[in-house]
Parts: C-alpha cells; structure tokens; sequence
C-alpha cells in the first residue's frame, strides 16, 4: 500500500513538473523600471510589443512600468513578470531575497567592447564646484536606494576618495531624486549641490558619453550638457542584466533570449531605443557575473 501511495506521489508531481514545463503563456509580461518619464519609457519598448507575439506564439506583450525600481523588483519576486532589465543591484536585491527568482540571461556590450559602465557625479557647472574637495559639507543626492550607479556603487567607493570618511560624514545631508532622470534635474534646479547617475564612460562628456542617463536626456532635449560638470567617475559597474523569469517556459526563454540576441543587427534602431544610447551588442551572462555586486549590496545594505 504504501509503495503505491509513493508511486501515485511521484506520478502527480512528474505531471505537476510537465505541465510547468508546459506552460501555456498566452501574455508575455514586460517590467520596465523608473527613472524616466513614463510616456518615454512606453514608446521606447513599443517596438517589442510589436514583434514579440509572433516570435514567442503569445497573443499579447504588455507593459508595465513601474514608478520605482522596486516595484519592478517586487513584480519579478512575486512571478507577475516574465522579462525587466534591471541594474546589477537590482539584481542583487532579488537574489539575495530569492536566487531562484529570475536568470540573468544577458547583458549589454559598449561600444568599445566593455561590459561595464561608470557612476558619474555631476554637479552644476556655474556652482564653482569641480571636484569631490569642494563638495565637503554640501547636499549629496542619490537617484535610487535599488539604484547600482546611483546609490550602491558611489556609497561604497566615495569614502575611499574621500579619505576614508563615510559618505554621510562628509556630506551635509543626502537624499534621493527619485530616479536618474529626475535627479539630475533636481541638481539643475539646486536641490542637490551634486548628485550620482551614469554614463557609459565611452566618448566625450560633453555629448553625456554614447550612453546612460546623461545621453538619454541630451537625446530628450531636456539637458544641455553645458550646465553640468563632471566632479567624480566610479571605478568600472557591471552592465545590468536582462533577466527572466526562472520558471517561464524553456521554449519561450529559448525563443526570447534568440530574438534579443540578434536584435541589434535585425533592428538596430529598437535595440538602441530598449537601451538608450549607442551599444554594440549584448552578451550571455549568468549570475556568476554578478557576484561582486552581490557580496557589495549584501554588506552594504543587507539585501
């Protein structure tokens, strides 16, 4: 009796594992994170609205852009999103919650062959500021807490640049913007005396580098690179992940993970507007590759 008990237990989770396997996915869930302008954010993953269904065999691809970071974080945790690309603490975040969460399936390559990008400091150029000396004693502003460029990354790596003080030593105060996009405008407007976003390090300054924030709001119109000035560059980030839900179906994951592949030579201008900027390409990733990131976040911020 027993030996059929365990027989029959086996079976129905054989078939509960097929029928994940399975999975019919009728709308494919798209995460897009904060940080800029919703209405931008929507038209520039248009494009795989368009594309998607016929290359995944759904019926629909859908949007959802959340207001902050975490609320992207918070979809893919709870398994209400099928794809986000996050920062590498984003990524952080979810892993040190729920490593099995999501698979960091890809990452993007620079222009110049790196898989990498800087946090930038930027503070107004007519302030009188110009380096990290003439910021001691002033506001520090921080675009998000879940932000890699824009708040782990420059907590971690100021104090060594500032003479082994703590961030919040050297500042006045510290705050956050509520985004990249959003906090570069508040230093503009002189809420912060400087504050932390990103660029691809590639190019010139002057034009917000070929890619990161800065050169998505020169793109916009909305920043002239004139009223800012350059206070303080990270050491190389990891570019962030494009991730996927872990228990999406293995056909689909294989399909998504193809098509995104070859999407900056099939569409170069969809890979360009998804990423902001000018990139050269993406390239397999896992979550090896986010190890450091992973081991700075648990100790910084605990998770």
């Amino acid at each position: 009796m027993l030996r059929k008990i365990l027989f029959g237990a086996v079976s129905l989770a054989a078939i509960a594992i097929g029928a994940a396997q399975a999975e019919d996915l009728k709308e494919f869930r798209i995460g897009i994170i904060g940080g800029e302008n919703e209405a931008d954010r929507l038209r520039n993953f248009q494009c795989l609205v368009d594309q998607l269904p016929s290359v995944l065999g759904v019926e629909k691809v859908s949007l959802f852009p959340a207001a902050d970071y975490d609320g992207t974080i918070q979809g893919l945790l709870g398994g209400t999103l099928d794809y986000a690309e996050l920062g590498a603490s984003g990524y952080a975040k979810i892993y040190l919650e729920d490593e099995d969460a999501v698979e960091p399936i890809l990452t993007t390559v620079q222009t110049d062959g790196a898989t990498g990008y800087y946090s930038i400091m930027v503070a107004r150029k007519d302030s009188g500021i110009t380096s990290l000396a003439d910021l001691k004693g002033k506001k520090l502003g921080f675009a998000d807490p879940d932000s890699t460029s824009g708040y782990l990354i420059p907590v971690t790596s100021l104090p060594a640049d500032l003479g082994n003080a703590p961030v919040k030593d050297y500042f006045a105060s510290t705050g956050f913007g509520g985004g990249h996009e959003n906090l570069v405008l508040e230093v503009l407007k002189g809420t912060f005396d400087a504050g932390t976003t990103f660029g691809s390090g590639v190019g010139e300054f002057s034009d917000g580098y070929t890619s990161g924030n800065l050169k998505k709001m020169v793109d916009k119109g909305i920043l002239d690179m004139d009223d800012l000035v350059e206070v303080w560059k990270s050491p190389l980030i990891p570019n962030g992940p494009i991730v996927v839900r872990t228990t999406l179906d293995a056909d689909i994951k294989a399909k998504f993970k193809d098509f995104m592949l070859k999407l900056p030579e099939t569409d170069a201008e969809c890979f360009s507007a998804i990423q902001g900027g000018d990139f050269k390409s993406f390239i397999e990733v896992n979550a090896d590759f986010y190890a450091p990131i992973i081991a700075a976040r648990k100790a910084q911020i605990g998770g």
